[in-house]
């Protein structure tokens, strides 16, 4: 009878079971959604080309366009509105084709525009070979984590005279502190036991 008991019960529970797992694999997939801007220039055929990789993987992407750059300048007289800055804020993630900054209509620079209205103070470079391929150098492993939105990405400029412009290169004491926190955290997850500060 105990046996008989255990029986059941155990029974019961593979049932469960498999009606929790077949529940779960009957879940649709989560849609993420990405905010999207497709750029100037080549920008818009590059966006294409990943959008359509996304479909063929059947990625569970739903992408959110807007119309940002010079195009968008042009048309709107804004290089990138509030609403693309909140939507990328909205969905943590955005495909970004090149983009052009209007000559010599007051526009700051586009990249550096959205590097600051979001924050992205980190520009995280990893460099490393690869097996069976050749090249001028060897066992490279290393990752650059570069300050992305002061020194020479200040866009302080003005004209001083006539065919005499000045760049200020700005470093703050915050971002520079910032900057360097966020290189240990990176060594720290990532297993890298070495740091070297370039300035």
């Amino acid at each position: 009878a105990l046996c008989s008991s255990v029986w059941r019960h155990a029974e019961a529970r593979i049932s469960v079971s498999a009606t929790a797992a077949a529940a779960v694999a009957q879940e649709p997939p989560k849609i993420h959604r990405v905010s999207l801007f497709a750029g100037d220039g080549i920008g818009p055929e590059i966006t294409e080309s990943v959008q359509r990789i996304f479909e063929a993987a059947k990625v569970p992407v739903e992408w959110e366009p807007y119309s940002i750059g010079a195009e968008a300048a042009d048309r709107t007289g804004v290089l990138v509105s509030d609403e693309a800055i909140e939507s990328v804020r909205r969905n943590k993630v955005a495909l970004k084709g090149p983009m052009a900054t209007p000559i010599g209509k007051g526009f700051r620079s586009l990249n550096l525009t959205l590097r600051k209205e979001l924050g992205l103070f980190a520009n995280v470079r990893p460099a490393k070979t690869l097996p069976g391929i050749k090249t001028n150098y060897e066992h490279v492993n290393t990752v650059v984590i570069r300050e992305n939105t002061e020194g020479e990405y200040s866009g302080l400029e003005h004209e001083v005279v006539p065919g005499v412009v000045e760049s200020l290169k700005i470093i703050t004491r915050t971002a520079s502190t910032r900057v360097a926190e966020y290189a240990f955290q990176y060594a720290r997850q990532n297993g890298r036991a070495k740091v070297t500060a370039i300035h």
